[in-house]
């Protein structure tokens, strides 16, 4: 769009004749039509008197404008120059916040991979931890794995038969292995301790099996999509700048 033919688009938005519309602006009619007919261009004076009569910004008059126009035939116009420096920046801006706006959506992305690649949410390993039975108070923690090695020594000593020891074997197992097994999520180490009826239990880490939930799995789906979306965001606002940069040379 032509300067002539935004000024005439105001006259025609405000229902106005030539006439009327020259003597609003304070200019001949004769002089209005070969503005709005291109034949001549605005000075500065001219241009601020019809921004002023109009009561708009020179912003709302220029909006519209060949962008190609601006840089030629009215830039002689401050406010012109002006309104061409403000847009330049407000580019800039833009830039800047598709720029920062792209990398907080990587580094983000980044992060929702990792924490689920780690488990840091959400544990990837299912662990399970098996125990043989109670130590009661005053027992040894190695009581179920030393029971019968210290029947044998008593045996090889002579304290104890073999009959009895059979006997209290057969006893011990039946009253006191009473063997659980647990899975949890996350490690607690290759041993831990839990308080049970008349002592505690001691779990050991028998297996380790990797398998991963479905919340990591949509973790990672949105770290791929917030990745990718903030390197799509960087090439649509470097094509933007590129084919920006290129109207400006042009002009």
């Amino acid at each position: 769009m032509n300067f002539g033919e935004k000024l005439k688009q105001i006259r025609t938005e405000k229902n106005l004749t030539q006439p009327q519309f020259a003597e609003a602006i304070g200019i001949e009619q004769s002089y209005l039509s070969k503005l709005e007919n291109d034949k001549s261009q605005p000075s500065a004076d001219m241009f601020s008197a019809i921004v002023k009569s109009l009561q708009l910004s020179p912003g709302e008059v220029l909006a519209d404008i060949d962008r190609t126009v601006l840089h030629t035939s009215l830039r002689h116009i401050p406010e012109v120059s002006q309104f061409l420096n403000g847009e330049v920046k407000r580019r800039l801006h833009d830039a800047r916040q598709y720029i920062w706006s792209a990398a907080a959506a990587c580094l983000l992305g980044f992060a929702l991979m990792l924490a689920a690649n780690d488990g840091i949410f959400y544990a990837n390993n299912l662990y399970k931890y098996k125990s043989p039975g109670v130590i009661l108070e005053g027992e040894s923690d190695q009581i179920f794995e030393q029971f019968i090695k210290i029947g044998n020594l008593k045996v090889q000593a002579h304290t104890l038969t073999l009959e009895e020891f059979m006997k209290s074997q057969a006893e011990f197992e039946a009253n006191r292995v009473k063997v659980q097994t647990i899975e949890v999520w996350g490690n607690r180490g290759g041993v831990f301790f839990e308080p049970a009826a008349g002592g505690r239990r001691k779990f050991e880490l028998v297996d380790v099996t990797n398998v991963r939930p479905a919340q990591n799995q949509i973790l990672q789906y949105l770290g791929a999509l917030l990745m990718f979306g903030g390197l799509l965001l960087l090439v649509v606002e470097w094509r933007m700048r590129k084919a920006a940069g290129g109207r400006h040379v042009a002009a």
